[in-house]
C-alpha cells in the first residue's frame, strides 16, 4: 500500500532531520518492517529523494504558509510528515493533491501531538487551494 511507503518515507526524512541513520542499510530495515512490495519500495524512495532534492525549496514553501510559528517551533514530527507530503504534492504527478494531504493527516495523528492533525491538513490545504 502506499500509505505504508508514505509512512516509511516520513521516517527516513525523520531520521535525517536529527542526522541520524538514514543510509541504505536503514532504508531497507525499513522497507522490509512495511512489508513493501517493489512497487512501494520505489515510491517511497522517490518520495525521500524528492524531499531531499528539494528540501531547502520545501522548507521555504512551508516558511511561507506557516507565517505564525517560527520554523524551530514545529514539531520536527510535522515538518518531516509535511515535507514528504509537500513533495509528493508538488512534484508526484499521478497523486492528487488531496490524497497527500489526506495521508499527511493521518501520519500526524499517528505519530505527532492531538492536534498536529488540523495543523498539518490546514498548511498542506493552503498550498493546494490556492
Amino acid at each position: 500500500m502506499r500509505s505504508d511507503a508514505r509512512e516509511a518515507a516520513f521516517q527516513i526524512v525523520f531520521a535525517s532531520l536529527f542526522g541520524g541513520d538514514s543510509g541504505e542499510g536503514f532504508r531497507r530495515r525499513l522497507y522490509r518492517k512495511f512489508k513493501l512490495n517493489e512497487e512501494e519500495t520505489a515510491f517511497a524512495g522517490k518520495l525521500v529523494s524528492l524531499a531531499e532534492e528539494h528540501a531547502e525549496e520545501l522548507r521555504q514553501k512551508l516558511a511561507e504558509k506557516v507565517t505564525r510559528f517560527a520554523e524551530y517551533r514545529i514539531f520536527p514530527v510535522d515538518k518531516a510528515i509535511m515535507l514528504v507530503a509537500l513533495a509528493e504534492i508538488l512534484y508526484v504527478e499521478d497523486v492528487p493533491p488531496v490524497v497527500s494531504v489526506s495521508e499527511a493527516a493521518a501520519l500526524a495523528r499517528k505519530y505527532s501531538a492531538e492536534s498536529s492533525a488540523g495543523f498539518v491538513n490546514g498548511v498542506l490545504g493552503g498550498f493546494i487551494n490556492q
